[in-house]
């Protein structure tokens, strides 16, 4: 039976995060939620009351046990064994946790700590985490595999080429960073682009070794690498979207660049990204349906991690969504300001064009 983690929608859970000193419960040998009303994420509706029995982090149990508004025959429920714990859902909504597959866990420059960051995942339904790249993450992995930490199950990539003592500058040393990332218990590697030859043996040695892998196919690297050569290799799965416009180009191999562009300069850098859409093959299209095909064919996952560009073709909305005031930390508001220095903050001369061009990107991306 799978095994799944839940978000229980309901007040106590709100409560218990908002304590500065609570560290969880459990866990328990059995788990019981007593009258939840069941959504599982399956495309069936919602259905209740339910029982679920939870031994072990394992689903042993999902029972119907009643109708709505009548009252419950207590014989006919599931019994708590000794050593189990109940909870009362009665009223209240129970869904498959979420899953974030590119979430970082705060940063030193935006003043946002693990803890922080942890405790709005778990009180928004958030469970596991894809960690690609990042501070400590194998020590977070190992605190919330043992239950020390409250945080979601993490599935921790590393940045490729982090703790070497020299760049990776030879196909031979790539498989040999490979092969002591897997040792470190790492679930898998973050690629940004490197030499060819490079990245074909890191690959390479990487599905060898049964791991995960991901790529944010910088602009530095894509005119040489770009989303194909990365899915033929056996990339896992492509982060944002860089790479795959450049993969449907076929009348050039580098973006249109303007004469004064400079990539250090953020206003710049995602200014053009905007419009880089529209450089790529026409939809349905004979080269665009040959892309499509190929990454179909070869089981790729796109990972476009929508919430980082929405505020690109709607900045205000952005600033001033309702929650900010309660949850976003003052050090993250400074962050996000205009900064010439914060990376995503690059919203020095943004205006109407930049984000008619970003609308238009988007229905591009989105018809792919």
């Amino acid at each position: 039976m799978k095994i799944f983690h839940f978000l229980i929608a309901l007040s106590l859970v709100s409560v218990s995060f908002a304590q500065a000193d609570y560290s969880g419960e459990g866990p328990y040998s059995q788990l019981i939620i007593r009258g939840v009303t069941l959504i599982n994420g399956d495309g069936s509706p919602p259905r209740g009351p339910i029982d679920i029995v939870v031994e072990n982090n394992v689903i042993k149990r999902i029972q119907v046990v009643g109708y709505p508004g009548v009252e419950i025959n207590e014989e006919r429920r599931p019994k708590l064994k000794e050593g189990g714990r109940e909870l009362d859902a009665s009223g209240m909504y129970l869904l498959p946790g979420f899953i974030d597959m590119h979430g970082h866990i705060g940063g030193r420059a935006q003043g946002a700590e693990p803890d922080y960051v942890f405790r709005l995942w778990m009180a928004h339904g958030v469970t596991t985490v894809r960690q690609p790249s990042g501070r400590n993450a194998l020590e977070l992995k190992r605190q919330s595999a043992a239950n020390e930490i409250v945080a979601p199950r993490i599935f921790e990539y590393t940045g490729f080429g982090s703790g070497s003592d020299e760049p990776i500058s030879t196909p031979e040393m790539a498989r040999e960073w490979v092969r002591q990332n897997a040792k470190k218990g790492a679930d898998g590697i973050k690629f940004f682009g490197a030499e060819p030859q490079i990245m074909a043996a890191a690959l390479d040695e990487n599905k060898k070794l049964g791991l995960g892998s991901a790529c944010h196919h910088a602009q530095l690297s894509v005119a040489r690498w770009n989303v194909l050569h990365s899915a033929r290799a056996g990339l896992t799965s492509m982060e944002h979207w860089y790479g795959l416009p450049e993969a449907l180009f076929d009348d050039r191999t580098v973006q249109d660049y303007p004469l004064d562009y400079n990539y250090q300069n953020e206003q710049h850098r995602f200014e053009e990204a905007g419009k880089l859409w529209k450089q790529a093959a026409e939809p349905y299209s004979d080269h665009w349906n040959a892309v499509m095909n190929e990454l179909l064919e070869l089981d790729f996952t796109l990972d476009p991690t929508f919430n980082i560009y929405e505020a690109s073709r709607d900045l205000h909305r952005a600033r001033r969504a309702e929650w900010h005031e309660d949850y976003t930390l003052p050090s993250l508001w400074k962050f996000y300001e205009p900064s010439k220095i914060s990376h995503g903050s690059y919203w020095h001369y943004w205006g109407t064009e930049q984000e008619i061009e970003w609308k238009h990107n988007f229905k591009l991306w989105m018809t792919f």
